[in-house]
């Protein structure tokens, strides 16, 4: 555990389970873009990527004492622990101001430290924890139930989100709506253009998982292929230690199979944030249809890598679902398709193959629209004064 003495900033302790999955740079850049006056400390109970993700004043309970670990983390599995037990002394030791937890399950595991502390509890939701766990969990439906009484602010990426949260029994008046930031100003705007008769390269940036719907998206790009003369295919992601990724993989698999696709795709696998953004500026469109999965997944808000791929000046095809809408504004900024309808999605694919020379109009108001609503310096300044209205 690190030591550092106590600062005369605002300290905000940030609790989540671990610090931090490859695809959760979002979350790396909102702390990390907090103002100085924010002393950031981030407690979790282990620890990944800390070469990639690299903070001050991060406790890990897994470093701090790894037979402490042990136990603990058997008993929190088990729920007989709910948060991590040197959750509650980091909060006191430093004076924090605020505990905000990410995801609202990790919110809930934390209310009774919240309470022992009496601070202030900011919570952020991203996806996973509005729709799949009340869904597949019902006891979750009634912690929310808990939670929502006691706590002061519930974040979110935007108003689908909000409604969900609403639905579930968060007051309205608890709800604040802050859009996920991204490095605008280390994105290079780089306008696409594609002649017809060269080949046409299409990116796929995702998990392994139902709700990213890449079978669709191979379904779409299958049906279009002999339109064009050639369709290139890159896949950015893979199946992860989560068991439903393993199913999604065999059907991605199988997509590229029956359409034929295998030689004009290449598999990447899982790849660090830069080659992410090599790859990007290599290919002229980024799909991404989003759908809700059977059993209830969703993407809460929106994924990342659409906000990403936006600044970077790359046309967007994805779909209506949650709040992607609020990202990519249909007939603006890319085009939109209802869920799982692949020919729907063929029809924006052909429209952008049609209508090449009308690409720099959407693709310049893509970039304005990321810029003055999903800027990180932009959303972290936002964070700031919700943390501040707290502070007395």
């Amino acid at each position: 555990m690190n030591t550092v003495q106590p600062s005369r900033k605002t300290t905000v302790v940030h609790s989540l389970p671990f610090w931090l999955p490859l695809t959760s740079t979002w979350l790396y850049h909102q702390v990390k873009y907090l103002p100085s006056e924010i002393d950031n400390h981030i407690v979790c109970g282990w620890t990944e990527h800390r070469d990639r993700f690299d903070v001050q004043n991060l406790h890990s309970l897994r470093d701090s004492s790894p037979w402490r670990w042990k136990v603990e983390f058997g008993l929190y599995r088990l729920g007989i622990r709910r948060y991590f037990s040197h959750l509650l002394p980091i909060i006191r030791q430093f004076s924090a101001s605020i505990l905000h937890s990410h995801w609202g399950d990790m919110a809930w595991r934390d209310l009774p430290a919240a309470q022992k502390s009496k601070v202030p509890h900011v919570a952020t939701f991203y996806g996973k924890d509005v729709s799949y766990l009340p869904q597949t969990k019902p006891k979750w439906a009634r912690r929310y139930k808990e939670l929502f009484a006691h706590i002061s602010r519930v974040l979110c990426e935007g108003s689908h989100m909000g409604k969900c949260l609403e639905r579930l029994g968060c007051p309205s008046n608890k709800i604040h709506v802050l859009h996920l930031g991204v490095e605008v100003d280390q994105i290079a705007f780089r306008p696409r253009r594609w002649h017809m008769g060269e080949p046409f390269r299409v990116l796929i940036a995702a998990s392994f998982r139902e709700k990213k719907g890449i079978p669709y998206a191979l379904e779409a790009i299958g049906q279009l292929k002999d339109e064009v003369k050639r369709i290139e295919i890159t896949i950015i992601g893979d199946a992860s230690k989560d068991p439903r990724s393993h199913p999604e993989k065999d059907k991605i698999l199988n997509a590229l199979r029956r359409y034929r696709l295998e030689s004009q795709t290449r598999l990447l696998g899982y790849q660090p944030y830069s080659v992410l953004f090599e790859e990007a500026y290599k290919h002229h469109l980024f799909l991404s249809p989003s759908v809700t999965a059977a059993d209830g997944d969703t993407e809460g808000g929106a994924p990342v890598t659409i906000i990403e791929m936006a600044a970077t000046g790359m046309p967007i095809v994805s779909t209506t679902h949650c709040d992607i809408p609020e990202v990519v504004l249909h007939g603006k900024t890319g085009l939109l398709a209802p869920e799982r309808d692949v020919e729907a999605l063929c029809e924006c694919l052909r429209w952008f193959v049609r209508n090449s020379e009308y690409w720099h109009h959407m693709l310049e108001a893509g970039r304005s629209h990321i810029e003055e609503q999903y800027d990180v310096r932009k959303q972290v300044q936002k964070l700031r004064n919700i943390y501040m209205s707290f502070v007395k």
